[in-house]
């Protein structure tokens, strides 16, 4: 066997139907656009759905497999919908990669209380419902991955960060919840904790002269 055939047979997702929450952001959709060309059949959710329609263009344009699907994390009506319609592409979700997830940057005495339950919906409970959701689908095939978006800021913290620090390392938590109680169906849970990637989200710390100079100091 060739080496392009091993890494194929090992690495190729052709056939397979991933789920993205948070897609039309900066880390999911570059995800996405990595896994279409694999050959996955790419299944764009986000609640910006202009967004997600110009990501999907791009995607095909390629000639790869996408769809977009409106989607609130937050809504769980929005949620089993979306889901049923996402599973409705092949029968089957393959793949969920759980993006979606939001910050604003405050000291923990300015936090009230609606910044605080808005973060804890989209980055916790959002996750933890929509696996759940999928996982009913996974069940059913007999296997499955989830992905789980989380940060650096559970090991190394930054100041501003408390309540998105929390669903953070919440979330990895529940990703070992996940992977112990959804082995006996073959369905395997990580999560992934990217360092300080210049999206969106991260735009004021990266222009902050301060904080981006910490950042910067610490990479290799």
């Amino acid at each position: 066997m060739s080496i392009a055939s091993y890494l194929e047979s090992m690495f190729s997702l052709e056939g397979k139907l991933v789920m993205f929450t948070g897609a039309a952001g900066g880390i999911g959709s570059e995800v996405a656009r990595g896994m279409a060309k694999a050959g996955a059949h790419v299944a764009l959710c986000d609640i910006n759905i202009d967004k997600l329609s110009a990501i999907q263009k791009d995607i095909e344009s390629e000639g790869c497999k996408a769809s977009s699907f409106l989607l609130d994390v937050t809504d769980l009506d929005n949620i089993k919908k979306c889901v049923d319609q996402v599973a409705s592409i092949t029968g089957n979700i393959d793949v969920l990669v759980n993006c979606a997830g939001i910050n604003k940057r405050e000291g923990i005495a300015d936090v009230n209380e609606e910044t605080y339950d808005r973060i804890m919906d989209v980055n916790l409970k959002g996750v933890f419902f929509i696996s759940q959701t999928v996982a009913h689908y996974m069940k059913k095939q007999g296997s499955g991955s989830i992905i789980n978006i989380g940060s650096h800021n559970t090991g190394w913290v930054l100041g501003g960060c408390s309540v998105y620090g929390a669903t953070k390392s919440g979330l990895v938590s529940l990703t070992k919840s996940m992977s112990v109680e959804w082995a006996k169906y073959n369905i395997r849970a990580n999560c992934v904790s990217p360092g300080h990637i210049k999206t969106d989200l991260t735009t004021v710390t990266w222009e902050h002269p301060e904080r981006s100079k910490y950042l910067l100091d610490r990479i290799a």
